[in-house]
């Protein structure tokens, strides 16, 4: 797809068509190396590389992020009482209007995806697609045989009589254990451990689909998710990264 060079600026977040036109001729734009200050130049979209003010980009139809989300921040795009996930991203990506896939609570740690195409957004929060997320649940009492048996079974919440089961869950340890749902309630996790007569005191998000938070993506910091990233976000098994 061929395109003026403004045109390709704004669909990537860098302003107004006038002020990606400013930007090209103030001479802050490179692409695929060479300066261009002609805003109206007409590249091939698609694969193509620029930088801004000396930053590397590449040309994305839609952003796909994961995020290391530390404890503390809100996955809101207007926080109450404590800083938004949103300000751990650079400008360009919030003007594009990325939007995180999901919540976690601010407590809570570890992957989080962000996404400015829609489908996506539906794809991995519609409770019909079950896609199932991983979770490393720290618990305040110790964890007992009746309350993995219950976790595995179905547990009831207070709002819904319909049982909600883990699709499976592990012992890590005397009050730790890894937790499986493919559901997207709000506090789900927290509500079943309580309706199993336990409480959470730290919950981590390992993985989502077949993606595993990678042990190089550092806490508060983000990545972009490539074709191979995706596939495993697609797959119903999780994989080592």
């Amino acid at each position: 797809m061929m395109i003026e060079l403004e045109r390709l600026l704004r669909s990537q977040g860098f302003g107004s068509r006038a002020d990606c036109r400013a930007l090209v001729r103030s001479g802050s734009v490179g692409v695929a190396g060479q300066l261009c200050e002609n805003p109206f130049a007409r590249f091939e979209a698609d694969g193509l590389s620029f930088t801004v003010d000396g930053v590397a980009w590449l040309y994305r139809r839609f952003a796909y992020l994961a995020l290391h989300k530390p404890a503390g921040y809100e996955c809101s795009q207007r926080p109450l009482h404590h800083p938004s996930v949103y300000s751990l991203l650079p400008d360009p990506l919030l003007t594009r209007g990325v939007q995180a896939v999901g919540r976690l609570d601010e407590d809570s740690t570890g992957l989080l995806l962000l996404t400015d195409d829609g489908q996506f957004i539906h794809r991995y929060t519609s409770p019909k697609k079950a896609v199932p997320k991983v979770y490393e649940v720290t618990t305040r009492h110790v964890v007992d045989a009746p309350q993995i048996a219950a976790l595995l079974a179905g547990v009831v919440l207070n709002d819904d009589p319909r049982p909600v089961a883990a699709q499976d869950c592990v012992l890590l340890g005397p009050r730790c254990l890894c937790l499986t749902v493919t559901e997207g309630r709000y506090h789900l996790v927290k509500r079943m451990l309580a309706a199993a007569g336990n409480r959470v005191e730290a919950l981590h998000r390992i993985s989502i689909g077949g993606f595993v938070l990678p042990a190089s993506l550092e806490v508060g910091k983000w990545m972009w998710l490539e074709a191979p990233e995706l596939e495993l976000l697609a797959a119903d098994k999780v994989s080592t990264f």
